[in-house]
C-alpha cells in the first residue's frame, strides 16, 4: 500500500507540473516555477497603489539580480534555470556603461557584454526583466559604472544639475533605450523588460549638491520619461521621485523601515534585498541567514509589498579590472546561487518555499481587505480577507528577537518561534514558518584535481625596474595616479635619482636611512638601485597611507623607483570625478645632511608594466619573454605554467594562498586581482580561491600566468574542483509539512498529498545519487551540516531507516515520525524532537 500511495503522489505531481507548463486559451506560456503567464505578443505594463499590472493582471514578483558581465555566457542558461526553479520570475540587471562605451562613441556588446543575448535568454526561460540603466550603478563596480573618459570632460561634475554631465548621461540613456527597442525587448514590443530604473540611491548624496540635487532629480526623471520606453520607471531610495516614477526601497529590512512610496497611486517595491554583504580585501566572512531573509520578505508582503529583488541572487566574479576600489574578485558568494553557480542551501530552498507560500496567498493578497489584529507585545496577525468568501490569507508575526510564543487566533492555537512569521494561505493552515526550514542544507567542498595539478613546470621572468631616464613622462613632481593611468592599467612607475657624497651617508654602524613616501592610495612597491625594498597599502576605509622602510644608499647616483598601484577606481559617494590617488610626498630621512625632500626633485613616469604591453598572459605574448626556472619570493615577477583541465564537469578554482598580491590569467582570460597577503582580523585572507570558469579551459595544455607583485611561491598553487555533494536535513517535529504539498484551486485551498507529517527531503544534483548516509538521528541532535552529533535523546535505528529510504536514489523523503525511526511507543517524552540527516552524493558506479 505504501508503494502505491507514493506512486500515486508522484503521478499527481507530474500531472500538476505538465499542467503548469501547458498553454492556456489566451496564448500565454505558463512556467511551473514562476506561476506567471509569459505574454507571447506585445503587452502593457501599468501599476496602481497595490501592484504592477502586467497584461491586465496583477502579479507578485520574486526578483533576482544576476549581472551578465560577472559570468561567462556559457553559464547564463544554468544560472537562469536555477533562478526560475527557485521561484524567481523577474531578473534584475544593471547596464554597465564603462564596458559598453570604453571610449567615446566606441560601443562594445560582444561576448559576456552581450546584454541583448542575456535579456533574450531570460525571456526564453519564462522570466521578466528590470533594466537598471543608471547610468550610475555603484555595484562595487569600477568607477560606479562610469567610463574613465567621462571624468576628463571639461567642467564636468557627476550626478548633479551640471550641463556636461547631463549631456553625456542623456546620450548614453538614449543609446541604450534605442538599442533595446531595436531588439524589441520592451514589453510593448513583446519583450521581457517590464521596468526600467534611472539614477541609483541618489538620496545618499543629494544634500551635498544643495539646490542642484532636487533639480537634477527632476531632470533625470523627466529625461527618462521622455525616452518613451513604454514601461514604468523606478528610482530606488529616492523620496522625491518625480511624477509617475516609483520610488522604491533598498536595504535588509524594508518591511520594517520603508514608509511607502511618495504617492498612494504607486506600489510598494523592494529593489535591493541584500542577501549578504559584498567584501573588500581585509574583510572577514559575512553572512545573512535564510531565516532572516525569509522573515524580511514575508513581513514586506504582509504590509502590501508585491515585489522583492534579491541583491544578489547570483553575484558571480569580478573578472579583469572590473571591481571597484579594494573589492574582491568574488562577489556576493553568500547569495542563493554561490560564485560558482551552485545552490547555497538552505538559503536557496527556503526562499523557494517562501515564494511558493506567498503565491498560494496571491488571490487574498490582491482581492482581500487588509486587516491587523494586535495580540500582544511584538505579536500581531496581518491578514487579507474578502468578505463573504473563503478567500483569506494570514501572516502570524512574532517580531521578538529571542522569545518564542504560542498564540490563539480564530479559535486555533499556533506556535511561533522567535522572530518568525507563519504564512496561512487559507487563514487556517500553516504552510511555512520563516524560522523553520524544511529545505535541505549543503556544504561546499573543494577537492584538489589530479589532472590539473600533475607536474607543473613553473618558469618566471622579471619586470625591468625603470630609471628616471627610461621613464617617458617627465615632470618636476609626482603626477596624480588616476590621471596618469586613465584606467588602462593598475600600475604606474614613479622614478627619480639622487646623487650623494660619502659624507652624506651615516657613519654610525646602526644608522640606516629611511625612505618615507606619502601616498593617497592604494598600494606601493619601492625599489632602490633596482633592489626591492618593500610594499605598503591603504584600505577600503582609509586609502591614504605612509610607506616607511630602511634603505641602502651608496656614494654616487642612487635610483629610486616607486610602483604606484590602484586596486580599482572608487564607486560611491560624491565627486567621483575628483578623487585622487598616488605618490605626493617623498623624503629620505636619516642622512648626515638631514632629511632630503624629493617631492620636487624631478620625476619620470611610466604607465603600466612591460609584461602587460607584451601580453605575457597569452600564448603568443609569452613567447616574447625569456623565461627561467621559477624562484619563490620575487617581487614584480611574471610566473607561468601549463596544466590540463580538471576531471569531470564540476566548477573549477585555483587556490593562490601561497602567493601574495597580483593578477592571474588563464588562456588569456583575466581571473581578476588576487590579494591573499591582505589578512582579515581573523588572520586569514579574505579570499584564497579564484574562479576559473570551465568556459575558459580547453582539455589539455592550458596556460596559467601570474603577475606577482610582492613575492610568493607558485609551486604550492593548486587547482580545485568544487561541489555541494554533502547535503543535510534538520527537521523539527513541529515543522509544517513541505509547502509544495499544498495548492489553491479557484477559491479552495487544499493539499495534494494525504500524509502531512514533517519530512526530511534530500535531493542530489541531477546526475548523482545518494551514495552514503554519513549521519542520521532522531531526538535532540546538535550541530550544523557537517558537524552533527547525537544529543542525550538518541535513536540508534534512525540511520538504518534513512539508508532504506535514500541509498542509491537521486532524491528521497524521510518522515519525521517517531514510530518509524525508533520502534518505541514512548520515545524521550517531553523532549522536542528533530530529525537530522547528512548524506553524500556521488556519481553512480558504472556496471561492467
Amino acid at each position: 500500500m505504501e508503494g502505491c500511495r507514493v506512486l500515486f503522489v508522484a503521478l499527481l505531481c507530474c500531472l500538476l507540473a505538465v499542467s503548469a507548463l501547458a498553454h492556456d486559451k489566451t496564448g500565454k506560456k505558463h512556467d511551473n516555477a514562476t506561476g506567471i503567464g509569459i505574454p507571447s505578443k506585445p503587452y502593457q505594463v501599468t501599476y496602481d497603489g497595490r501592484s504592477l499590472i502586467v497584461n491586465g493582471k496583477r502579479e507578485l514578483f520574486f526578483s533576482g539580480s544576476i549581472h551578465y558581465p560577472r559570468s561567462p555566457p556559457e553559464m547564463w542558461p544554468d544560472l537562469l534555470d536555477k533562478a526560475r526553479e527557485g521561484g524567481i520570475n523577474l531578473i534584475q540587471t544593471y547596464v554597465f556603461w564603462n564596458i559598453h562605451e570604453p571610449l567615446p562613441g566606441q560601443w562594445n556588446f560582444e561576448g559576456n557584454y552581450d546584454i541583448f543575448k542575456f535579456i533574450r535568454l531570460i525571456q526564453e526561460k519564462g522570466m521578466y526583466v528590470t533594466l537598471r540603466i543608471g547610468p550610475y550603478i555603484e555595484a562595487e563596480w569600477n568607477h560606479g559604472g562610469f567610463p574613465y573618459w567621462l571624468r576628463e570632460v571639461p567642467n564636468i561634475t557627476f550626478r548633479t544639475d551640471n550641463e556636461p554631465f547631463k549631456y553625456h548621461m542623456k546620450k548614453f540613456a538614449e543609446v541604450i533605450i534605442d538599442k533595446m527597442k531595436e531588439e524589441k525587448l520592451f514589453a510593448p514590443q513583446g519583450g521581457p523588460i517590464v521596468m526600467a530604473q534611472i539614477e541609483n540611491e541618489y538620496n545618499n548624496i543629494q544634500l551635498a549638491f544643495k539646490e542642484k540635487g532636487p533639480s537634477y532629480v527632476q531632470w533625470a526623471g523627466n529625461m527618462a520619461l521622455g525616452l518613451n520606453a513604454g514601461v514604468p520607471w523606478i528610482m530606488c531610495k529616492q523620496k522625491d521621485a518625480p511624477g509617475p516614477i516609483i520610488n522604491t526601497c533598498n536595504g535588509r529590512h524594508c518591511g520594517e523601515t520603508f514608509t511607502g512610496p511618495n504617492s498612494p497611486n504607486k506600489p510598494s517595491l523592494w529593489t535591493e534585498n541584500w542577501t549578504a554583504q559584498y567584501r573588500v580585501f581585509g574583510d572577514p566572512p559575512s553572512q545573512r541567514s535564510a531565516e532572516d531573509l525569509a522573515f524580511s520578505v514575508a513581513l514586506f508582503f504582509a504590509k502590501n509589498g508585491t515585489l522583492t529583488n534579491y541583491y544578489m541572487y547570483h553575484g558571480g566574479t569580478n573578472f579583469g579590472r572590473t571591481s571597484s576600489a579594494f573589492a574582491t574578485t568574488r562577489y556576493y558568494d553568500e547569495a542563493p546561487l554561490d560564485e560558482y553557480g551552485l545552490l547555497r542551501e538552505p538559503k536557496y530552498g527556503h526562499l523557494r518555499d517562501l515564494h511558493t507560500a506567498l503565491k498560494l496567498s496571491k488571490k487574498p493578497l490582491f482581492w482581500g481587505e487588509p486587516k491587523v489584529d494586535v495580540l500582544g507585545r511584538k505579536l500581531e496577525v496581518r491578514y487579507y480577507e474578502k468578505p463573504g468568501t473563503d478567500v483569506c490569507a494570514a501572516f502570524l508575526i512574532n517580531s521578538h528577537p529571542k522569545i518564542p510564543a504560542t498564540i490563539t487566533w480564530r479559535g486555533q492555537s499556533y506556535f511561533l518561534p522567535r522572530r518568525s512569521i507563519s504564512i496561512l494561505p487559507d487563514c487556517k493552515t500553516v504552510v511555512l514558518n520563516t524560522q523553520t526550514i524544511n529545505a535541505q542544507h549543503s556544504l561546499r567542498n573543494f577537492h584538489a584535481s589530479h589532472l590539473a595539478n600533475n607536474n607543473h613546470q613553473w618558469v618566471m621572468t622579471q619586470e625591468t625596474i625603470p630609471t628616471v631616464r627610461s621613464s617617458p613622462i617627465q615632470e618636476k613632481h609626482p603626477l596624480e595616479l588616476h590621471t596618469l593611468l586613465k584606467d588602462t592599467t593598475d600600475y604606474g612607475w614613479y622614478t627619480t635619482a639622487i646623487e650623494l657624497n660619502p659624507e652624506d651617508l651615516p657613519f654610525r654602524k646602526f644608522a640606516v636611512p629611511i625612505l618615507q613616501v606619502a601616498s593617497l592610495g592604494h598600494a606601493l612597491h619601492a625599489f632602490v638601485n633596482g633592489e626591492y625594498v618593500g610594499s605598503d597599502h591603504g584600505s577600503h576605509v582609509e586609502k591614504s597611507f605612509v610607506f616607511r622602510k630602511p634603505i641602502k644608499l651608496k656614494s654616487g647616483v642612487n635610483h629610486i623607483a616607486l610602483l604606484g598601484n590602484l586596486v580599482g577606481l572608487p564607486n560611491s559617494g560624491v565627486y567621483l570625478e575628483r578623487r585622487l590617488a598616488g605618490v605626493h610626498d617623498v623624503q629620505i630621512q636619516g642622512l648626515n645632511t638631514g632629511t632630503i625632500d624629493l617631492s620636487i626633485n624631478g620625476w619620470g613616469h611610466k604607465v603600466g608594466l612591460d609584461g602587460e604591453k607584451s601580453a605575457l598572459f597569452t600564448e603568443e605574448g609569452s613567447q616574447k619573454a625569456k623565461w627561467q626556472k621559477a624562484q619563490p619570493g620575487k617581487a614584480i615577477t611574471w610566473y607561468k605554467t601549463h596544466f590540463d583541465a580538471p576531471e569531470g564537469t564540476s566548477p573549477v578554482a585555483v587556490n593562490l594562498s601561497s602567493m601574495a598580491k597580483g593578477m592571474a590569467w588563464v588562456n588569456g582570460h583575466s581571473l581578476g586581482r588576487y590579494w591573499v597577503s591582505y589578512l582579515s582580523p581573523l588572520g586569514k585572507p579574505t579570499q584564497s580561491e579564484y574562479h576559473v570558469p570551465r568556459a575558459f579551459l580547453k582539455e589539455k595544455n592550458n596556460l596559467l600566468v601570474l603577475l606577482e607583485e610582492e613575492g610568493g611561491d607558485p609551486e604550492k598553487i593548486q587547482f580545485l574542483t568544487i561541489n555541494r555533494d554533502t547535503i543535510c536535513s534538520f527537521i523539527p517535529d513541529h515543522a509544517p509539512p513541505p509547502v509544495s504539498s499544498w495548492r489553491r484551486t479557484k477559491e479552495k485551498f487544499e493539499t495534494v498529498v494525504a500524509d502531512l507529517k514533517p519530512k526530511a527531503r534530500l535531493t542530489c544534483p541531477s546526475d548523482k545519487i545518494i551514495a552514503h548516509v554519513q549521519f542520521a538521528d532522531y531526538g535532540d541532535p546538535v550541530g550544523v551540516c557537517g558537524t552533527y552529533l547525537p544529543g542525550k535523546c538518541h535513536a540508534p535505528n534512525a540511520k538504518k531507516v534513512v539508508e532504506q529510504y535514500c541509498l542509491g536514489k537521486n532524491a528521497c523523503e524521510v518522515p519525521a515520525d517517531a514510530a518509524l525511526l525508533t520502534n518505541e511507543k514512548e520515545f524521550c517524552p517531553g523532549v522536542s524532537k528533530t530529525l537530522a540527516i547528512q548524506v553524500r552524493c556521488a556519481h553512480a558506479k558504472k556496471k561492467h
